[in-house]
């Protein structure tokens, strides 16, 4: 009879991590990000983001419930990244009109060129469903009130017109995503946003 002890197979294998759910939702979204940046935004399913993140379906359906559920959350994920960059600048910036207007031209130009190609998809996606359209504008209302904060100390009314606001916001759209494709350069696009951002003040005094 053999005095060797079995091995026990099972001890040297080490249990899988289980993710927190906020850890979770991070991985489901950047998994989402990739597909998008990789496949189009026309790729992004539910299931297939199930498949490229290596869960099962049950598990992304409980994070976004539907594909519009999804694409609200990547909108939400890259605004919160823009608010924090914006955020950062604005404190590190002087009480000057120049260094806001720079504040705002860099930080959304800089934006958009870290997440790259995907975010134009995203908004394309969101601009067909009113529910998602809905969310875009309510984040850009947030976006166009901070920027009349900034800017209204220089402006002879002590305000900043609402029309002017939305235009500077369709101007560093058009910009950064012209520059996120390669059809001006980064620095073309902050110094056409700067200039466009410091004539509309100019206009309110």
């Amino acid at each position: 009879m053999s005095s060797m002890q079995p091995k026990n197979e099972t001890a040297a294998v080490r249990p899988r991590r289980r993710l927190t759910r906020e850890d979770r939702f991070r991985q489901l979204l950047d998994a989402a990000w990739r597909i998008v940046r990789d496949e189009g935004t026309e790729a992004l399913t539910l299931g297939w983001l199930a498949e490229k993140a290596e869960v099962t379906k049950p598990v992304v359906y409980d994070h976004f419930g539907t594909r519009a559920g999804l694409l609200a959350a990547l909108y939400r994920d890259f605004d919160a990244r823009q608010t924090a960059l914006m955020d950062a600048a604005f404190a590190a910036s002087k009480p000057a009109l120049a260094d806001r207007a720079a504040v705002i031209a860099s930080s959304y130009v800089d934006c958009v060129l870290v997440q790259g190609r995907e975010i134009p998809g995203v908004i394309a996606a969101l601009a067909g469903a009113p529910e998602l359209e809905k969310i875009k504008r309510e984040y850009n209302g947030v976006f166009i009130e901070k920027c009349r904060v900034m800017l209204a100390p220089f402006a002879g009314a002590g305000t900043i017109a609402s029309a002017g606001l939305w235009a500077m916001l369709g101007a560093a759209e058009a910009l950064s995503y012209a520059a996120a494709t390669g059809d001006i350069t980064p620095v073309q696009a902050q110094h056409e946003l700067f200039e466009t951002i410091i004539a509309m003040v100019a206009r309110n005094r």
